[in-house]
């Protein structure tokens, strides 16, 4: 008999695969959402939002992630994936349907925050579930690709926002888009009806035999479990994620996240505000058409998330260094904004601009974005697997919190300039970071 780490790939692990990578998806159309709905709202109300409570309402889904990554994933640790796996879907349905019932700045900001619950709670549970249920010799490649996930959020709602906006050109449509989270959040959750408790966590908490009857249940009856790791389950206080080894490698795997973070959403969220002010849309639409046009250039400039990320994968797949690759994508993320710097203040052609955000697209995502959300399940042990990946995935949207609210602000203080400026300093931030602690762990 084979363990679970020494089978082949099977239609089954794909199943775990699409069913894992659901949170991945959401959120990413949870960023896209906001960077939509605040230029529509804007052209609603009069007067129109303030740069803060732009920032507030951006940074509302990712407080929640923030939240529901620490919160979820250290419940996870103790009661196990589950029931949190299940209830994630369901709550991003709950937070959907706020915004689409309940239509008014605050009830957005509130819906978003209760959706970011349920996606952060997916994140610290769906790269543990891979890495524990994938053949060892691709846990860390299909983490990757259900990391890669996210490009199909970013495209996909920006695509189906463009869409509606094509059909119904006006900005009061917009409760209507949040049912994009909603609809996704039930697709999720039927995934998930087959599902089982993770073995590895089974084992580690001494149920040798409910971990087998779980593995059987996914991969058959030539299958059994290693219960090297098996133990009787021991409540570990967080601090211990805060000294020695454990301290190196939250800030190994958290710091870098956050300074990802920031370009992830700091940019992806307000893309389409960024695209108006750079003036790269038609120049003869106004009002909701204007936006409809941005949203277009928006779902372009994020199709280059896929080959970003299919280039990543392609090397993690050939075993490729995986801290040079996170060092070296932060600094070619710096270079791509510099050049969309130097186009804005030098009135270079638009051509220019948009090469400097597909190379920011690229490497961002075949590099950082895609390193950080593998890192954590390589680096902390099964017992504290869940809390370092919800500490890691914490701060990582403690940074895209940061990113989200202070970009309306950056750009009200210092327009593209500052806003461009401080994006590019973060990355080199993150390089810094991960070419040190890289060492360390």
């Amino acid at each position: 008999m084979n363990t679970i780490s020494q089978l082949k790939l099977r239609p089954i692990h794909y199943y775990i695969l699409v069913s894992a990578s659901m949170e991945q998806m959401i959120g990413a159309a949870l960023s896209t959402l906001v960077g939509v709905i605040i230029p529509m709202m804007q052209l609603i109300l009069h007067p129109g939002l303030s740069a803060l409570m732009q920032g507030v309402i951006g940074a509302a889904g990712l407080v929640g992630i923030g939240t529901g990554s620490v919160i979820i994933g250290r419940l996870s640790d103790r009661y196990g994936y589950l029931l949190w796996f299940r209830l994630c879907p369901v709550i991003i349905m709950a937070g959907s349907a706020i915004v689409y019932l309940l239509p008014s700045p605050w009830m957005l900001t509130l819906g978003f925050f209760i959706c970011g619950i349920g996606v952060g709670g997916g994140y610290s549970l769906d790269s543990a579930y891979i890495s524990e249920l994938m053949p060892q010799r691709w846990g860390s490649f299909m983490v990757g690709v259900a990391k890669a996930a996210c490009a199909v959020g970013f495209i996909g709602a920006a695509g189906v926002c463009w869409l509606m906006l094509r059909h119904s050109p006006e900005p009061q449509i917009w409760p209507r888009m949040a049912l994009i989270l909603g609809v996704s959040g039930a697709v999720a959750l039927l995934l998930r009806i087959y599902w089982i408790e993770s073995p590895v966590w089974l084992v580690a908490h001494g149920r040798t035999s409910d971990a087998l009857k779980a593995a059987r249940r996914f991969f058959g009856p030539g299958v059994t479990v290693n219960t090297a790791t098996a133990q009787q389950p021991q409540a570990q206080p967080i601090s211990r994620m805060f000294h020695g080894m454990n301290l190196r490698r939250v800030i190994y795997s958290g710091i870098p996240w956050a300074c990802e973070g920031v370009g992830v959403y700091g940019i992806g969220v307000f893309l389409p505000v960024l695209v108006m002010a750079l003036g790269i849309e038609s120049a003869s639409t106004v009002g909701i058409h204007k936006i409809a046009d941005s949203v277009m250039i928006t779902a372009a400039v994020n199709f280059f998330i896929l080959p970003g990320f299919a280039v990543g994968l392609w090397m993690v797949a050939k075993n490729c260094n995986n801290k040079r690759m996170l060092t070296s994508g932060f600094v070619a993320c710096a270079i791509g904004l510099a050049i969309l710097l130097a186009a804005y203040l030098l009135h270079w052609p638009v051509w220019v601009s948009l090469v400097g955000f597909i190379i920011f697209e690229l490497f961002l995502n075949g590099g950082p974005h895609l390193i950080t959300f593998i890192i954590p399940a390589k680096i902390f042990p099964i017992e504290d697997r869940g809390t370092g990946t919800g500490i890691a995935s914490m701060l990582g949207k403690v940074g895209a919190v940061l990113g989200v609210f202070f970009m309306p602000l950056l750009l009200h203080w210092g327009g593209m300039t500052l806003a461009l400026i401080f994006t590019g300093a973060t990355m080199l931030f993150g390089a810094a970071i991960s070419a040190i602690y890289g060492r360390m762990v």
